[in-house]
């Protein structure tokens, strides 16, 4: 039997709510326990420095260039992430020498998979210092090095958990995060993954820029609106959704535009069913039609956005807090299941997941 590691995943996604950090053990292909999660909250002053980044992130060329508002945003980062660690150490009366390895994801500023273009922000070997701990960071870089799209990441950790529950196949588990994609698994265990579309960085901007809130909650002022028929289907008329997959956005790739005379209710209920369409449309490029639908990320905690994913959708949909995973937490899982299969030179990418010429695998490690 392969070795079992105790590992902490860490992720902070385009809606830049915070970080999340959890733990599992693996030995990299099955999952033997999945711990309690944590989210570490970003102050206002850290959005705020990660927002003027992704800003100044707009106008770079080079990955590894660091301007001042970048610098600044990957410092603030760095050290929340190391305060995130710490206080989930402290939490759970764990040690630096109880875990083998941490997975990094950073922060996102900025994908452009056709200009072979991806930044995330996050100092992995000062992480590495901070902690204690070894960490394996960059983990898209070697998949965009071998033609990919250096995204999504996480389908390969979907696949372990489908497994795992015995789930009638083919079956598609979906995240809703800032950008929303899907993971379709065959019978074979084939699978197929691309971002399908906005998930709740759109609806969260434009919460923002009318209210001065974070968010929607709850969906509740989308549900004080009506859909206004014609901005949707300007939005969906969008290229991107006939292109074949694999395929990945960026947080920014749709504009708020085409809502900016709506209502603050109507924009809100036009872009939730924005998110909930662009997912049903990506049926048109899956092989066979899901058996069911797992939805999982900050998505799954929106009834309204639930309510019109099901409506769009011709098969069961369940969270993934249905089935005993942990809908919140499943990408910073996911980053830990990565680190040990980085450890290990197991494939962290495939042909149908990211477009990869072959199975590649990934990561950079810095020692503690």
């Amino acid at each position: 039997m392969a070795r079992v590691y105790r590992a902490i995943g860490l992720m902070s996604g385009t809606s830049m709510d915070g970080v999340d950090v959890t733990a599992i053990e693996s030995d990299g292909e099955t999952v033997l326990r999945r711990g309690s999660g944590m989210l570490q909250p970003y102050s206002d002053e850290i959005r705020a420095s990660i927002g003027r980044a992704v800003e100044a992130a707009s106008r770079l060329t080079d990955r590894r260039a660091r301007p001042k508002p970048v610098a600044e945003a990957e410092a603030a980062v760095t050290r929340a992430h190391i305060d995130a660690v710490q206080a989930y150490l402290t939490a759970h009366e764990l040690r630096a020498p109880d875990i083998d390895v941490m997975g990094f994801h950073g922060q996102t500023l900025l994908h452009r998979p056709h200009e072979a273009l991806t930044i995330q922000i996050g100092d992995g070997a000062k992480l590495a210092r901070g902690t204690g701990l070894d960490v394996v960071h960059d983990l898209r870089a070697s998949d965009m090095a071998h033609g990919g799209q250096g995204a999504p990441l996480v389908p390969v950790y979907h696949r372990a958990l489908v497994r795992a529950a015995g789930l009638k196949l083919p079956v598609a588990v979906v995240n809703i995060g800032g950008v929303a994609n899907v993971t379709w698994i065959g019978a074979d265990s084939e699978m197929l993954a691309f971002d399908t579309g906005p998930g709740n960085a759109m609806l969260d901007d434009w919460i923002a820029a009318r209210t001065h809130r974070r968010m929607d909650e709850n969906g509740a002022i989308a549900r004080q609106g009506q859909v206004d028929a014609k901005a949707l289907q300007t939005l969906l008329s969008s290229p991107y959704f006939g292109i074949k997959p694999p395929k990945s956005l960026d947080r920014n790739d749709f504009s708020l535009s085409e809502i900016s005379e709506l209502s603050t209710e109507d924009g809100a209920a036009t872009l939730t069913a924005f998110t909930a369409h662009a997912l049903a449309r990506s049926l048109a490029h899956m092989p066979e039609r899901p058996a069911e639908w797992i939805i999982c990320g900050g998505g799954a905690r929106n009834p309204a956005l639930m309510a019109a994913v099901r409506s769009q959708v011709s098969a069961p949909v369940r969270v993934a807090d249905d089935l005993g995973w942990s809908g919140a937490f499943m990408e910073a899982e996911a980053f830990a299941f990565l680190a040990i299969r980085s450890l290990r030179g197991l494939p962290l990418t495939y042909p149908g997941t990211t477009g990869v010429a072959e199975p590649v695998t990934g990561g950079v490690l810095s020692t503690a």
